[in-house]
């Protein structure tokens, strides 16, 4: 392919990589005052870059050799991953306003960890995926830690930047033990060396490593520790663009970086997802019972859902792709209500986080108890509700790839789960104010 051809199937990351310099420029510039317009300034970039991966990148092509690829399952993710990000700078106009603490740096940073997000659901090699990656994390370390005069934003970020690097350490190691066993970083290379010379004992060591990584950025057990204090520390805003956005990119990277180098070693990672997935689902829904903030507990209830979704990837077929696809627009568009609620709380024009102060919300705020419950019964999987139907097709997935007991064990923990939630629910509608 000519260099023409390869720059229009990355169109969606170029603008975003150019428009981030030029509103970083601005904002030096101007300074704090140009806040506001750097805001609007990345929200359209978010939709230009959203048109452009709809209408102008051509369909399952490819650029770089390979590296980087351009299919509907990157399209999907895309857009999703674009909404979440504009959404979430919604969220922070509106979070910082009343604080004075509206920062030109906020919204440059979310456009460039954006960025990364979208070269991580479009590699097509081991060096895409990383440096994707890395660039994602490298925003998400600073954005973590973005509320700086509070020892609880700061300390989240200095976690979650040690472990955080500690898991690139991981998955880096193992993607050298692949390419040493397997002579390429290209996924479709890799897959037919393994298909024509079986799985070494090497590459299952190698696998276990790009796992143990992948599973850090989904936050599922027991890779999850950084999660509660990340998005208890984080301003509300910035955890639910690590909730919605982050969320995707990781679990859409999971599936092109298992399902496509490794369909013939399914047999091999199949037990180490599931075995992830179960943990992740238990945790999720034990965890979460005894937590007072409710942003902790929103971070326990990610590592379940995340659970529910890796079921999906285990299944190891198109049916269960399209299931953790479903599950995350859904879980996607759920969490933003949620965090949305939790940050129109507010007690003596102050943001309030613990769930004691949910209690009678019902009945000073009808509107507000009444959203709130529905977005929590959908996060439970209760019928009719859309978290129901994500769930379903999970589950429905790997009970065609013979998983019943992981999908048994599944559901179990969506009863627990579901206790937690009614929980909140009583709370809301039953204790006194």
């Amino acid at each position: 392919m000519t260099l023409q051809a390869d720059l229009m199937v990355l169109l969606p990351e170029l603008v975003l990589a150019l428009g981030a310099m030029a509103l970083l420029l601005i904002g030096a510039i101007g300074g704090e005052k140009t806040a506001p317009a750097i805001s609007f300034g990345a929200i359209a970039l978010f939709v230009m870059a959203g048109a452009e991966a709809i209408w102008a990148v051509p369909s399952h092509a490819s650029a770089f050799h390979g590296a980087f690829v351009a299919d509907d399952f990157a399209r999907f993710a895309k857009i999703l991953i674009l909404v979440g990000a504009a959404l979430c700078i919604l969220l922070a106009d509106e979070f910082f306003a009343p604080i004075a603490m509206a920062r030109f740096e906020l919204p440059v940073l979310i456009v460039l960890a954006t960025l990364g997000m979208l070269l991580m659901v479009s590699a097509g090699s081991f060096i895409a995926l990383y440096m994707g990656l890395e660039l994602q994390s490298l925003a998400l370390y600073v954005l973590a830690s973005f509320n700086r005069d509070h020892l609880r934003s700061t300390e989240a970020g200095l976690k979650y930047f040690v472990l955080g690097a500690l898991s690139s350490g991981m998955m880096l190691y193992g993607i050298s033990m692949i390419y040493g066993f397997t002579g390429s970083v290209e996924f479709s290379a890799v897959a037919h060396v393994v298909a024509q010379s079986g799985v070494g004992i090497g590459l299952i060591f190698g696998l276990v490593f790009l796992i143990s990584g992948l599973a850090f950025k989904v936050s599922a057990v027991p890779f999850h520790m950084w999660t509660p204090d990340v998005y208890e520390g984080a301003p509300t805003p910035i955890t639910a663009y690590f909730a919605t956005a982050a969320k995707v990119a990781a679990m859409g990277l999971f599936l092109r970086a298992i399902l496509i180098p490794f369909p013939h070693a399914i047999e091999q990672w199949r037990q180490v997802i599931i075995a992830i997935s179960v943990l992740s689902m238990a945790l999720g829904a034990i965890a979460a019972l005894g937590q007072k903030n409710i942003k902790r507990l929103m971070a326990y209830s990610s590592i379940g859902h995340m659970g529910y979704a890796l079921l999906g990837l285990a299944a190891g077929t198109a049916l269960g792709v399209r299931g953790v696809l479903i599950y995350m627009a859904i879980y996607v568009f759920t969490n933003l209500g949620v965090f949305a609620c939790i940050q129109a709380m507010r007690r003596g024009g102050k943001p309030v986080e613990a769930i004691s102060d949910l209690a009678g919300l019902a009945r000073t705020n009808p509107k507000l108890g009444l959203v709130f419950s529905m977005l929590f019964l959908s996060l439970a999987g209760l019928p009719p509700l859309a978290g129901f139907f994500a769930k379903f097709y999970v589950f429905l997935a790997a009970i065609q790839a013979g998983l019943i007991w992981p999908a048994i064990l599944g559901v179990l923990a969506s009863a627990i789960g579901l206790v937690y939630y009614l929980r909140l629910v009583k709370i809301m509608y039953f204790d006194e104010p």
